[in-house]
């Protein structure tokens, strides 16, 4: 058996439990809910990091299959459209063999009847890739089962242009560092446009995370985004669907603040 096969299959169950919290991703240009970011947390509303401390090479393959798992049950039993996208981080490193690792999601979905062209994988690397071949396998097996990818934390550490001359994956997700403070500096407008113009002849959309003032928003829209998502819609709620606060719908912005763990990723949020 496969190192990474054995890392699933066999061995100790998980020793922690877990849940997921969802965030929204906003379709402004729609006006409404595009989808919702599983962020794995607590059974006790723990944060993300207390969770991946316990996380270890004897179980990181394991836990990668469980979070795709829970994430794809709890989305089917709170989802209401049926065109609702569910985004769940992964780590590539993770996979082992991309055929053989998507069993377990494959099975989750058709045996709680989550359709596959629901589904959005997301990858960041706080660590180099060191294998930018295996990402590639990853996505064109993924896309092969009607999954779409994303390339999340854009612009931040090792998710940049080097990258994405390598692969091209559905989405990417800009970085909130590039977004903070955008209303005022000359240098973000500049390069995220750059960013879009590349994003729009690769095809390739774009999302902006970590929104959290209304002037990044104005700003981002003005650009030509349309999907956002971010503490100035909404916070993560821990096995539900938190209300998401609609431009159109009010100014009221009671939980637009930055937060501790900035609520984004499974990294961190």
């Amino acid at each position: 058996m496969k190192p990474g096969c054995q890392g699933c299959q066999a061995g100790e169950p998980l020793p922690f439990e877990f849940t997921m919290a969802f965030h929204p991703i906003l379709d402004l240009q729609r006006h409404g809910v595009w989808g919702y970011e599983a962020l794995v947390r607590g059974v006790s509303g723990q944060g993300a990091g207390q969770i991946l401390a316990m996380v270890d090479e004897a179980n990181r393959y394991k836990f990668d299959q469980a979070c795709r798992v829970k994430a794809i049950e709890l989305a089917s039993s709170l989802f209401v459209e049926p065109k609702t996208r569910l985004s769940i981080n992964f780590m590539p490193n993770a996979v082992y063999e991309p055929a053989a690792c998507i069993r377990a999601t494959l099975e989750a979905a058709r045996r709680v009847g989550f359709a596959h062209q629901q589904i959005m994988f997301e990858f960041t690397e706080n660590e180099r890739m060191t294998d930018v071949a295996h990402v590639q396998r990853i996505i064109t097996e993924y896309r092969k089962q009607g999954f779409v990818t994303a390339l999340d934390d854009f612009g931040a550490g090792y998710a940049g242009l080097n990258l994405l001359a390598s692969f091209q994956p559905d989405f990417i997700k800009l970085d909130m560092e590039l977004i903070r403070g955008i209303a005022t500096s000359r240098a973000r407008q500049t390069i995220i446009a750059g960013v879009i113009t590349i994003a729009q002849q690769l095809d390739i959309a774009v999302i902006a995370e970590g929104v959290e003032t209304v002037a990044e928003l104005d700003t981002l829209r003005a650009s030509g985004i349309h999907l956002f998502q971010g503490y100035l819609f909404a916070k993560p709620a821990v096995a539900s669907l938190p209300a998401a606060w609609l431009p159109q719908r009010g100014s009221a912005l009671p939980w637009a603040e930055t937060s501790a763990d900035g609520g984004l990723g499974t990294r961190a949020a």
